[in-house]
């Protein structure tokens, strides 16, 4: 069990570990498995790196994100991150770009659209991290797989079984047509999440609804 204390100790050494995150000005706080993440950065990726370190902590239940991204270089208008979003997207050969539409606003993405696998979404999303003048992305973009085969829930149930790092016997999986719920508890919200990204190589997935509860035990302090 952690204390509140330790939980933000165990965050804040998770995020100097992380590279890209070593100069970078950023605070963390922890209260009842909740960690809030403040400061700035110069980038919106590192934006990203600090949440998904926190994220990777046993014992972290819900993620309060309040970093602000700071550009030394703040000339960048919408049009340019625009031409570079699309540039970027062009030249992921795992992204079918002509499926995609993007809205910027005030260096905010928006990617909509269609693709027929989850790494395509994902893909294009990891395109624009490292882009100067992003402040932020809204990943719109729908899975609508060309599979019509019926998805065996025991091929989910194997595969999330294989990975060591899951105790997928507290996983409950329900198929509803194309789309997947996931209900049970796992410890972190790392283990949360790899179970989403593992379930959505299944063939035929359109949709995954993720109902997992983290649940963890920690030591408040009086």
């Amino acid at each position: 069990m952690k204390t509140n204390e330790e939980l933000q100790r165990d965050v804040q050494n998770a995020i100097k570990w992380e590279p890209q995150l070593q100069a970078a000005a950023i605070g963390v706080t922890a209260r009842d498995g909740i960690v809030t993440l403040m400061g700035t950065v110069d980038a919106y990726y590192k934006k990203i790196e600090a949440e998904n370190a926190a994220k990777n902590v046993d014992g972290v239940k819900a993620v309060v994100e309040e970093i602000e991204i700071k550009y030394s270089n703040s000339t960048r208008t919408d049009e340019d991150i625009a031409v570079d979003v699309l540039k970027a997207l062009m030249d992921n050969w795992n992204v079918p770009q002509e499926k995609i539409q993007v809205k910027v606003e005030k260096g905010w993405v928006t990617l909509e659209g269609h693709v027929t696998w989850n790494y395509q979404k994902e893909a294009a999303e990891k395109s624009i991290g490292h882009l100067s003048g992003v402040r932020g992305l809204t990943n719109h973009i729908k899975i609508k797989a060309e599979i019509k085969n019926e998805i065996e829930k025991h091929n989910i149930k194997r595969a999330l079984s294989s990975n060591w790092t899951l105790h997928s016997e507290n996983i409950l999986i329900k198929v509803e047509g194309t789309k997947v719920i996931l209900t049970g508890s796992v410890s972190s919200i790392y283990q949360k999440d790899l179970a989403e990204k593992i379930v959505w190589k299944t063939p035929g997935i359109w949709a995954v609804d993720n109902q997992l509860a983290v649940e963890h035990k920690y030591t408040p302090v009086l």
